[in-house]
């Protein structure tokens, strides 16, 4: 594996954790990973890639090794907003190679509208966004969103990091004894209780108040100036999340017509953590896009 270094930097005031891959002065890609994941998610990818690049990736606050908010709710445009100040840290001057996987890819998407020219070129990795909404639905979200305040926060604890390993295969079962026990050390720590808790804030799990406003995130994705690669894969499960299957294609399809200069791929054998179980291809990809004119 390719060694990374840890660096911390105040990000609007929280302590975040930046993972670094290939050597300061190199071509920089900029990887942002998705929800309940860590930086270190982006190793396999990292190891792949052929070419001299600088690979930073970040934990998203509270979740690895960044500090987590104090507050009971995590707040969408905070993602945005750290992610400006991350990129003005370290690439202040020029356009940025940009890359996201689900929930990270929702926020790179949006970042790339609102900062047009902050972008150079822009990777989204099943950064579907979530179902349409309806205004009729505002009062029962936030009916639930205030039940689940009244729950205590928590997160599941693993006797052992090999039941960390059995649980992130159970997830994924492509991924190799030697991919699980790699992840879980980043994934997962053991407390004080001798017990191995997810390095997450338990406030992720809770649902947002405010209703997901697709044609505003469609809007942001118009004002996208950069060129776009969006790979899904072919066995994911996030239908689960966008609705059944038929309708839920037809409605990414519009989706993507928002994309001005869009190139799509397909990554066979590969579930939702694509990066985890194709990081070879993907690799391919990322820098055939990534160097093409």
């Amino acid at each position: 594996m390719k060694p990374s270094r840890s660096e911390f930097l105040t990000v609007r005031g929280l302590r975040t954790h930046v993972r670094h891959w290939g050597r300061d002065g190199a071509p920089v890609i900029f990887m942002a990973h998705g929800w309940m994941d860590v930086s270190a998610s982006f190793q396999f990818v990292a190891d792949c890639l052929q070419g001299d690049w600088h690979v930073i990736a970040h934990d998203w606050r509270g979740f690895g090794l960044s500090e987590r908010s104090h507050a009971d709710t995590y707040w969408f445009p905070d993602y945005i907003a750290d992610l400006d100040a991350i990129l003005d840290h370290y690439c202040p001057r020029e356009p940025v190679n940009l890359l996201g996987h689900s929930m990270g890819g929702n926020v790179v998407g949006v970042y790339a509208g609102v900062r047009p020219a902050r972008v150079r070129r822009l990777i989204n990795l099943e950064g579907f966004g979530m179902p349409p909404t309806t205004p009729l639905q505002a009062p029962q979200q936030y009916a639930n969103w205030l039940d689940q305040l009244r729950e205590p926060d928590a997160m599941r604890t693993y006797p052992s990091r090999e039941a960390v390993v059995a649980r992130l295969q159970k997830t994924n079962p492509r991924l190799s004894d030697q991919r699980a026990s790699f992840l879980a050390q980043h994934w997962a720590a053991c407390n004080e209780a001798g017990q191995w808790e997810i390095l997450g804030d338990p406030a992720h799990k809770r649902p947002s108040p405010m209703l997901y406003h697709v044609e505003e995130v469609m809007a942001c994705w118009s004002a996208i100036t950069a060129p776009v690669l969006w790979v899904e894969a072919e066995d994911t499960n996030m239908w689960r999340w966008m609705g059944p299957k038929p309708e839920a294609r037809i409605e990414i399809d519009r989706r993507l017509a928002h994309l001005a200069r869009v190139t799509s791929h397909m990554m066979a054998d590969a579930g939702h953590m694509l990066h985890h179980d194709q990081p070879e291809a993907l690799a391919r990809l990322v820098e055939q896009f990534l160097l093409s004119e």
